[in-house]
C-alpha cells in the first residue's frame, strides 16, 4: 500500500466546514462587514480560495475579483511548487505595481458588470457626484472652458429678464455627456467592448453598454486628474510625516469608486461580484519612492476604512481578506477601531486526527506518519512537501533514499539554512533598527522608562554595539520562549506587554511566530520552525540542550547529499561522519540515536554561526 500511495500525486483536499463558513458569506450579494480570514503560514489558506471556492464563484450570476498582493501569478498548489521560505527573494514589491493589480482587478468586475447589463452610465455619474466636484475636471475633458464661479464673476444686470448664473451648456449633466462622448471615440481598449463580446445583444444595447465603458473612462480620469492636482500636497505631508485623510483618500478614490458603483449594480441571481485579496498584509509592507504618493500603511489603512464605511453605511459587495500576519489577528481590530469591525474567520489547518485521517495509506505509510506528526506536525504545506521529496528520492539528480527519517532530516536541515537562519539575519536588522530610532527619538520615552532589558538600547549609535546588543536581545526572548515551552497567551496571563517587546515583533514580521487571535496564544507557525528556532539557539548560545523538553531532531548521521532547491545554492548539504557540511561550513556534532528524547546532546559550535 505504501508503494501504490509513493507513486499518487499530491491533490487538494477539501475543507468542508470552513469551505462552507466562507461559501455561505460570499452568496449575499451585499454584506455589512469584509470577512477577514486568517491563520499561520502553510495551513491552506490560498490553496482553499484559489481551488477550491474561486471556480465556484467564479460562475454565472456570480463574478470574482482575485488579487494577490505576493504573487502576481497565482502559485500551483500541486507538489511541483517551490521550497518553502518566509523571505521573498525578490525585492519587495511597490506600491505602484500592488495599486495597479487592485484596481485591474476591479475594472475586469466593473467590465462584466457592463456586459451583463447592470452597470450604466448614470450609476458611475451618481456614484462620482455623491463625493467629488467634478464641473472644473469635466470641462477639461469635454474641452469646454470652466465657468467662472459666482464669487468671481458677478453677472450684468437687466430691467426686463434675469440672466442665468451657469449656462445650461455648462451643468455637470452636460459635461459628462460631452466628456462620454468624446471618451467613446478614443482608442483607449480597456473600457471598450470588442468585436466577439455581446455577440446576441442588439445595437441599442450594445450602444448602451460602450456608453457605460466610457463612463468608467471619464471617472478614472477625472479621479487622476483631482489627484494630480494634489501631488505637491503629498509631497509635503511626506516630508513633514503629517496625516490628511483628504490626501490618503485621493489615492484609493479609483478603486472604491469602482466598489460602490459594483455594490450598487449587486443583485441576487443577476450580478454578484466578490473581491478576495490574498496576502494583504503585503500591501502595508510594500514600497514606494515617489514622492509624490502616499505611503504603502496609509494607502492600505485608506482602502480598508473606505470598504469598511461602505459596508456599514450602504452594504458593500462581499469582500475577503486573506493573510498569514499576525497584526491582523488582534492589533487590526484595535487599529481600526473596535473589537467586531470585521467578521474574522481564523483556521489553524488541520488537527493531527484530521490531519492522519487523510495523510496514512494515500500519501504516508502508518509507521511514517507517526516520525512526520511526532517531528513536523499537521501543517499541510510542509507535509506537501516532505512528501514531494519522498516521491523524487529514485531521482538520479537526489541521492537520498526513501528512508523517512532522513527525509524529515533533510527537510529540517533545508528549514534551518534556507528559512529560519535569514529569517533571523532580518530580526536582527529590525532590532538594530528599534535601537537606531530609540538613539534618534523616534521611540517614546514611556515605552523605555522602567522594566525589560529590551527599554535599554545603546544610546549611541555605534553598529557593533548595537549589533551585540540586537543578538543578545533575541537570544533572550528565543531562551524565554524556550522556557514557556513555546507558547504565551497574552490575554489570559496578562502578558500583553510582549507585543511591545521589540524582539517579539521581529519575529512576527519575519514570519516564524504567529499572534492567534482566540484563543490568543503567540506561538511559533510551525511545529519544524519550533525545532529550528531551538536548534538556532543552541548555535548562538552554545548550550546544553534537554532533549525531551525542546524536541530537537539533530540531522542524520548516513553519508548523504542532497539538493532542495535549485534557485538557492545554500540549499546543498552534506553529512559525513558525524560532520554537517552546509555552504561549506563544518560543525562537528556529537550525535546520539534518532528520536530519542532521553538523552542531552552537548553541541560545540566554536566560531561558527549558521
Amino acid at each position: 500500500m505504501a508503494a501504490a500511495a509513493a507513486g499518487r500525486p499530491w491533490r487538494v483536499i477539501p475543507r468542508p466546514v470552513l469551505e462552507t463558513v466562507l461559501h455561505n458569506h460570499a452568496l449575499r450579494p451585499r454584506v455589512q462587514q469584509p470577512l477577514l480570514f486568517h491563520g499561520p503560514r502553510g495551513v491552506g489558506k490560498s490553496t482553499l480560495l484559489l481551488h477550491r471556492l474561486l471556480p465556484r464563484w467564479s460562475e454565472q450570476p456570480h463574478a470574482a475579483a482575485f488579487v494577490d498582493f505576493l504573487h502576481p501569478t497565482p502559485i500551483s498548489a500541486s507538489a511541483n511548487a517551490g521550497p518553502w521560505s518566509l523571505l521573498a527573494t525578490d525585492p519587495a514589491p511597490s506600491l505602484p505595481d500592488l495599486r495597479r493589480r487592485l484596481e485591474s482587478a476591479l475594472e475586469g468586475l466593473a467590465r462584466a458588470a457592463v456586459l451583463r447589463g447592470a452597470v450604466g452610465s448614470k450609476d458611475v455619474l451618481a456614484a462620482l457626484s455623491r463625493s467629488h466636484g467634478l464641473r472644473t475636471a469635466l470641462s477639461r475633458l469635454a474641452g469646454v472652458p470652466a465657468s467662472r464661479s459666482s464669487a468671481t464673476s458677478v453677472p450684468a444686470r437687466s430691467s426686463t429678464t434675469s440672466v442665468p448664473t451657469r449656462s445650461s451648456t455648462t451643468s455637470v449633466p452636460a459635461l459628462w455627456a460631452r466628456a462620454v462622448l468624446a471618451s467613446a471615440r478614443g482608442d483607449d481598449m480597456t473600457f471598450r467592448i470588442g468585436e466577439g463580446e455581446a455577440p446576441n445583444c442588439s445595437m441599442e444595447e450594445r450602444a448602451y453598454m460602450q456608453e457605460a465603458m466610457a463612463a468608467l473612462r471619464v471617472a478614472k480620469e477625472v479621479l487622476g486628474m483631482q489627484e494630480g492636482w494634489r501631488k505637491e500636497a503629498m509631497r509635503e505631508m511626506n516630508r513633514t510625516g503629517r496625516f490628511s485623510r483628504s490626501l490618503a483618500n485621493s489615492a484609493t478614490d479609483w478603486p472604491c469608486l469602482l466598489l460602490d458603483v459594483l455594490s450598487g449594480a449587486a443583485e441576487e441571481d443577476f450580478f454578484q461580484p466578490k473581491l478576495v485579496l490574498n496576502n494583504v498584509d503585503v500591501l502595508r509592507k510594500a514600497v514606494c519612492e515617489d514622492e509624490t504618493m502616499v505611503p504603502a500603511a496609509m494607502y492600505h489603512d485608506s482602502f480598508i476604512w473606505r470598504v469598511i464605511a461602505l459596508g456599514a453605511n450602504e452594504q458593500c459587495l462581499p469582500v475577503i481578506m486573506s493573510t498569514s500576519d499576525g497584526y491582523y489577528s488582534s492589533e487590526a481590530f484595535v487599529d481600526f477601531g473596535f473589537p467586531n469591525i470585521f467578521i474574522s474567520r481564523e483556521t489553524f489547518g488541520w488537527t493531527p486526527q484530521e490531519a492522519k485521517l487523510h495523510m496514512v495509506s494515500e500519501f504516508f505509510s502508518e509507521q511514517e506518519w507517526k516520525v512526520v506528526d511526532e517531528v513536523l506536525g499537521p501543517n499541510p504545506r510542509q507535509l506537501s512537501e516532505i512528501y514531494m521529496l519522498k516521491q523524487k528520492a529514485n531521482s538520479p539528480e537526489v541521492l537520498h533514499d526513501k528512508n523517512i527519517e532522513e527525509i524529515i532530516d533533510t527537510y529540517l536541515a533545508h528549514l534551518q539554512v534556507s528559512v529560519v537562519n535569514p529569517a533571523m539575519e532580518e530580526a536582527l536588522r529590525i532590532l538594530q533598527k528599534f535601537a537606531s530610532d530609540v538613539c534618534d527619538g523616534k521611540v517614546p520615552e514611556k515605552r523605555l522608562s522602567f522594566g525589560a532589558p529590551w527599554r535599554h538600547p545603546p544610546r549611541d549609535d555605534n553598529p557593533n554595539v548595537s549589533s551585540k546588543w540586537a543578538k543578545i536581545q533575541l537570544m533572550d526572548f528565543v531562551q524565554s520562549f524556550v522556557n514557556t515551552e513555546f507558547g504565551v497567551n497574552y490575554l489570559a496571563d496578562d502578558s500583553l506587554e510582549i507585543l511591545d517587546d521589540p524582539a517579539a515583533v521581529a519575529m512576527i514580521e519575519v514570519g516564524l511566530l504567529y499572534q492567534q487571535r482566540e484563543p490568543s496564544f503567540m506561538r511559533p507557525i510551525t511545529r519544524g520552525i519550533q525545532r529550528c528556532l531551538a536548534r538556532w539557539f543552541a548555535c548562538s548560545a552554545k548550550v546544553t540542550i534537554e532533549l525531551s523538553r525542546i524536541n530537537i531532531i539533530p540531522l542524520a548521521t548516513s553519508n548523504t547529499w542532497t539538493k532542495l532547491s535549485s534557485p538557492n545554492e545554500r540549499s546543498w548539504l552534506q553529512v559525513v561522519s558525524n560532520k554537517i557540511f552546509i555552504c561549506q561550513q563544518v560543525i562537528p556534532i556529537d550525535l546520539e540515536p534518532f528520536l530519542n528524547f532521553d538523552v542531552q546532546l552537548t553541541v560545540d559550535f566554536e566560531g561558527l554561526t549558521l
